[in-house]
This record gives structure tokens, sequence and C-alpha cells, in this order.
């Protein structure tokens, strides 16, 4: 008795420090997410409600609901929206119809295919600085390659400065991000292929389903998960572009390329007017979230078809 009695504290001292480990090994994620995550955000949050310049200190205050009124009855604003919501269209569409295409081509069985599957990975590995230097380079009006081809084959007959004009400036910068978008939709749908069972396809074969069939009843149904998150992680991220964009116009030419991404970009690099530029940040988190909860309702996401 008297050693049941001696023992029961130390196994509960034990028992304490075990449960006590997981939270202590989740301590260090947790405080890197609430440093660089949440804290930021909740900053901005807070700034958006407040006139911020430092070059203008003495500006500075509480401004309540200020900077989103100036921001919703204004232009400046839904003209990048719209410039935004024409960029997104067309990058998430192209770039998953030309990524599936490319995922269907890769999953085949081809000699080489291992380096065709590396291959379509490098324009998603570099970054969108670089890939900017690569496509001014490719419509530089005076030595670009893109006016040297269509010259060669007598579509054109002097060069055109494709970024500078502002009927081909957001043509040509889509198809820059495209170039570099597709890889992120074929390694992501060929990885999803992969675990398709091959029966499926045999039964379809032994029910008579040509290659059309069985893409749109048995590969396109299996793929729903990984294009439901695929097209919804790609949307938020065109709609946050900014790199290709900042570096190929800036925006221009007269606010052709100004999406709203450019447009907060400006603000704090210009105007440095941080409060207008955090309410209008908050704007567009508002509409993402919203966008995302009802593009996963509808598609149902993560929920079994009956």
């Amino acid at each position: 008795m008297k050693k049941t009695e001696t023992a029961t504290p130390a196994l509960v001292k034990a028992k304490k420090k075990r449960n006590l480990a997981p939270y202590l090994l989740l301590l260090p994620p947790v405080l890197l997410v609430l440093i660089f995550m949440v804290y930021p955000i909740g900053y901005v949050f807070r700034l958006s409600f407040y006139d911020y310049n430092p070059v203008m200190p003495w500006l500075n205050g509480f401004k309540g609901f200020g900077n989103f009124v100036a921001i919703i009855t204004g232009s400046e604003f839904w003209q990048a929206m719209l410039v935004s919501l024409k960029w997104v269209f067309w990058e998430v569409i192209l770039q998953f119809t030309l990524g599936l295409i490319i995922a269907l081509l890769l999953n085949q069985k081809f000699k080489a295919r291992g380096f065709f599957r590396a291959l379509i990975f490098i324009p998603w590995a570099m970054s969108g600085v670089l890939t900017a230097v690569l496509w001014n380079l490719i419509y530089n009006q005076n030595i670009g390659i893109l006016n040297d081809l269509l010259m060669k084959v007598g579509l054109i007959e002097t060069g055109k400065a494709w970024i500078s004009n502002p009927s081909t400036a957001l043509p040509s910068l889509i198809l820059a991000e495209l170039w570099r978008g597709v890889p992120f939709f074929a390694i992501s749908l060929l990885a999803a292929m992969q675990s398709i069972p091959t029966e499926l396809y045999e039964a379809g074969k032994i029910d008579g389903a040509n290659r059309w069939q069985s893409l749109i009843h048995i590969t396109v149904p299996q793929l729903k998960e990984t294009i439901v998150l695929t097209t919804l992680l790609r949307t938020v991220n065109e709609f946050n572009s900014v790199d290709l964009i900042y570096s190929l116009t800036g925006g221009g030419p007269v606010g052709r390329t100004t999406t709203v991404s450019i447009l907060l970009a400006n603000q704090a690099t210009k105007s440095t007017n941080y409060g207008y530029g955090s309410a209008m940040s908050v704007i567009c988190f508002i509409i993402l979230a919203i966008f995302a909860v009802i593009y996963l309702k509808i598609t149902r996401f993560g929920k079994e078809e009956n």
C-alpha cells in the first residue's frame, strides 16, 4: 500500500510531461504563424481605419470608414477590378485547359517521358522577375524574337511595341503569365492522374467507351477534387499577382494593365498612403474569402457524389 502511495505522484508527474510534450512541439510553428501571418494581417485591418502617410505624419489619425468610402465611391478601384477580372478569367481558363492537355500527353507511355516531365517544370521554377526579363526581350520592338518571326512570315511589316500598345499590352502579359502558370496545372493534374485505378479504364473499354468518353466520364470526375483546389488556388494567386505585371508594364500603358494588386503596389511605393492601401487590401481579402466560400459550396468540394 505504501509503495502505491509513493509511486502515484511520480506517475502523475510523468503523465503531465507526456501531455505537455505535443504542445511544446507545436509551440514554434504556432509562434511563427502568429508573428508572420496573424499579426501582419491584424495590423493591416487596424491600419485601414487610419490615415497613415509617413511622408506627411501631421495628417495621420483615425479616419473610421473614410478610406473604405473613398475606395468604393471612386472609379480607380473599380477600373482596376475590371482589369483584374479579365486577367484572372483568361489566365485560369487557359492555364487549366493547356495544363490538362499537357498532363494527358505526359500520362501516356513514350520514350523520354521523364525528360519531358522535368522540362515542363522549368517555367514554374523561374521567378516572376526573371520571366519578365525573358519576355521583355521577346516583345522588344527592335530586337525581339516575336517581331522577327512575324516579319519573316509576312504577318507584319515593321516591329510592334507589344507591351507599350494599349490594345496589345494586356494580351501580351496574359501570354507571358500563361507560359509560367501552365506547369502548375500540368504537374498537379498529372500527379492526380497517377492515382486513378486502371481498372476503370479497362471497364470502360469493355463497355465500348472511346478516349473522349473515357476522358469525360472517368478522368475528369476522378480529378474533380484536384481541379477545384487548383483552380481556386490559381485564382487567388493570379488575383494577387504583381511581379510579372509590375516588371513589364508597371500597370501601363494608360492603366490598361493596372490590376488591383498593381494599384496596391503603387499606393505603397508612390503615394505612400498606407491607410488607403490597407483598406483596399481588406476589401480584396473579403472579396476573395466570399468567392472561395461560394466556389467551394457550388463545387461541393470534399463531399462525395451520390
